[in-house]
């Protein structure tokens, strides 16, 4: 699955590294991972699944909550697919989800943390708890945020949100 093989299949931008790259050098293994978030009702129960791609191996993961919101699954889902990289990796992570990738993209995080942990408004930054998870683990690695059209027939996404729906908890 290389960059040119997602051409004209709902990739929409992969825009740059979210972050320097990680200490030591070295070779990084290269990692695509695919991220999707589902919610029966906003809140209600919801699930996450996440599709991991090294060479020609893939790993699927993907789990749920009674009562969450969409934009928590989308978070959990890279989250927890970043969490199954046992050492430091070239990451480009597609989401279908804005709020994630333009987070990372336009470095929100970067005034959050500055202004402790509240947005633009001065109000308190929704699902902090996941954003800190989150942002641990992706200074582990060199992570570059791609944005994907949802349900536009990229096929690793559209199995994302088979694994996600079918997690829900029923």
């Amino acid at each position: 699955m290389t960059d040119s093989s997602m051409n004209g299949q709902g990739v929409v931008d992969r825009g740059e590294p979210a972050n320097r790259p990680v200490a030591g050098g070295g070779a990084m293994s290269a990692v695509e991972i695919y991220t999707d978030g589902a919610c029966s009702g906003n809140p209600g129960p919801g699930g996450w699944a996440a599709v991991l791609v090294y060479g020609n191996q893939q790993r699927e993961i993907s789990g749920g909550a009674v009562n969450t919101t969409n934009q928590r699954m989308e978070l959990t889902a890279v989250c927890e697919a970043l969490k199954q990289l046992k050492r430091p990796c070239r990451v480009v992570l597609y989401s279908d989800s804005a709020y994630v990738v333009n987070c990372f993209r336009q470095k929100w995080y970067v005034s959050w943390r500055k202004n402790g942990w509240k947005n633009s408004k001065g109000d308190p930054v929704q699902n902090r708890d996941l954003w800190e998870a989150l942002l641990a683990q992706v200074e582990r690695h060199q992570v570059t945020f791609a944005k994907v059209k949802g349900h536009a027939g990229v096929a690793m996404n559209e199995r994302c949100d088979e694994l996600a729906r079918a997690a829900v908890p029923r």
